[in-house]
């Protein structure tokens, strides 16, 4: 298969077109290395693909409309896997204009791609973030989530609806995925664990939000990759039990779907820490402080259709993840 996959330079991109590379696929990765966090650390992911024959890298922005379509139109993938965003809760307070650029325009020059060149099936990287103000737990696809607390949710949301859209009008497969704060090896620098590891190294204080009250969904990189693996490879079908009077948000009348990939197992922010300084070997200072702005309290995935239509359910230990994480960063940066 040929499979464009974009953010190819990301955490979860690189680790994903390794996967697809291995396995026999072409893989058409699509990354701007831009500056939000350390590039180096991009190249360095980037690094590990380029020696693949079946790999092609391709240096744009997606909201470069006309570049986009020069990509679909000279590689014609059968399948796409866009994962490129602005990321990031906190710095869409700041910057709001960055997320509109890719996570709305860069999406939608996306869904014009596959349209217009034959694209067998669109997913696409959404969020646990769309949840925002729900507090009925576990977090379900089944129930409408129109309450978002910050607008890197807002463009994910849109993005779900914006998929439905393309879904209906033009007879698009797409699959959004709402991941559950994923870490591990080759981790994004701006997330807590990369921060905790590096400022307990240090022996520097670390924040500490919401006084370490709340609970996250922590799911581990392999088990993020394996679920996106099955869901590219499952084109969705119409759902025929899906009624306009009692309209299913995860489904619909059209070959769209959305799924939960999380561990399913919600871990409070301050065991999560004490499991990090195990694995270090050293005990971190802490500045507790009141939940931010555009943060939710807690997440917890409910993963009943992954498991249902997938047979697949994440199920990486906290305990084991973080240990993975902490050989990689100390083996990367060279620390004893």
């Amino acid at each position: 298969m040929k499979v464009l996959v974009t953010g190819s330079a990301g955490f979860i991109g690189s680790n994903l077109a390794l996967r697809l590379l291995d396995r026999g696929d072409e893989v058409i990765g699509i990354d701007n290395l831009n500056d939000y966090y350390d590039v180096e650390l991009k190249k360095a992911r980037l690094a590990r693909t380029l020696d693949y024959e079946g790999y092609t890298d391709v240096r744009i922005d997606l909201e470069d409309r006309v570049g986009i379509v020069d990509v679909f139109k000279q590689h014609q993938p059968h399948r796409v896997m866009n994962l490129a965003a602005q990321a990031g809760v906190r710095y869409s307070i700041t910057n709001p204009h960055a997320y509109i650029d890719t996570n709305i325009v860069g999406f939608c020059n996306i869904l014009e791609g596959c349209r217009h060149y034959g694209v067998e099936h669109l997913a696409y990287a959404s969020s646990s973030s769309v949840y925002g103000a729900n507090t009925n737990m576990p977090f379900t696809p089944h129930r409408s989530v129109n309450h978002p607390v910050s607008l890197y949710a807002a463009s994910k949301k849109a993005n779900e609806l914006m998929a439905h859209t393309y879904s209906h009008l033009y007879d698009l497969p797409t699959t959004g995925l709402r991941f559950f704060t994923v870490y591990g090896p080759w981790g994004r620098p701006d997330m807590a664990l990369f921060l905790f590891t590096k400022k307990i190294l240090a022996g520097e204080p670390i924040d500490v939000f919401n006084f370490g009250k709340h609970k996250r969904d922590f799911t581990y990189i392999d088990d993020i990759v394996e679920g996106v693996i099955r869901v590219i490879d499952h084109i969705p079908s119409p759902n025929p039990d899906w009624q306009s009077n009692d309209p299913d948000p995860a489904t619909g009348k059209v070959p769209y779907q959305i799924y939960n990939i999380g561990n399913n197992q919600p871990t409070e922010l301050m065991d999560y820490i004490k499991t990090l300084e195990s694995c270090l070997g050293k005990k971190a200072e802490m500045n507790l402080l009141p939940l931010q702005d555009g943060d939710v309290p807690d997440t917890y995935a409910d993963v009943t259709d992954l498991v249902k239509d997938l047979n697949y359910k994440p199920n990486t230990s906290v305990q084991k993840g973080v240990a993975q994480f902490v050989h990689w960063y100390k083996d990367y940066y060279q620390i004893d």
